[in-house]
């Protein structure tokens, strides 16, 4: 199906915004996938904070000038899509786990920020814990030491009132 200029324009200005509002961008081949495959992506992605396109190289290409992913251009061959989120962690995590389950999609690399990634390294950021699942922990963390805090203090007084209860129970 053939863009005219104004489709073009459109595209190239989502992307760009895109571009402008992603903390990662992750290229990847996806030749083969079923439109339920897709959905299925793109729903996982989306529940995440993240989303999904096929895109024109050309127009990737044009989009990505003067900003921080101009280093994908080379990447932009073939049937490509983009997988991007302003979580550093979300897109990565969940196309490689997509991938690792659907062979039909190929992570070629991306960039975190204006540091490109080969696909080794999108696959050692997946591993990463996401942003939601940091925040998790970090609650946990501010938790636990008011609880132990909360015990450290009744602890004395329970401590005090044993031994007080120890001299009483020797005196009588």
């Amino acid at each position: 199906m053939a863009m005219n200029r104004e489709q073009k324009q459109e595209q190239i200005e989502w992307l760009k915004d895109k571009f402008a509002n992603s903390r990662i961008v992750v290229v990847t081949h996806n030749t083969g996938l079923t439109v339920s495959q897709m959905t299925t992506l793109r729903n996982e992605l989306r529940e995440n904070g993240a989303g999904f396109k096929v895109v024109k190289n050309t127009l990737a290409k044009i989009a990505s000038k003067d900003t921080d992913y101009e280093g994908l251009n080379d990447l932009f061959s073939g049937p490509v899509g983009i997988a991007y989120s302003e979580d550093a962690v979300a897109a990565a995590k969940i196309t490689q786990n997509f991938a690792k389950d659907n062979k039909a999609l190929v992570i070629l690399g991306g960039s975190l920020g204006a540091k490109k990634l080969a696909a080794s390294d999108v696959e050692t950021l997946s591993k990463l814990p996401s942003l939601d699942e940091l925040r998790g922990k970090l609650v946990g963390l501010i938790q636990a030491p008011a609880t132990k805090v909360a015990g450290v203090l009744q602890a004395p007084a329970g401590q005090l009132a044993r031994v007080t209860g120890a001299y009483a129970a020797k005196g009588e």
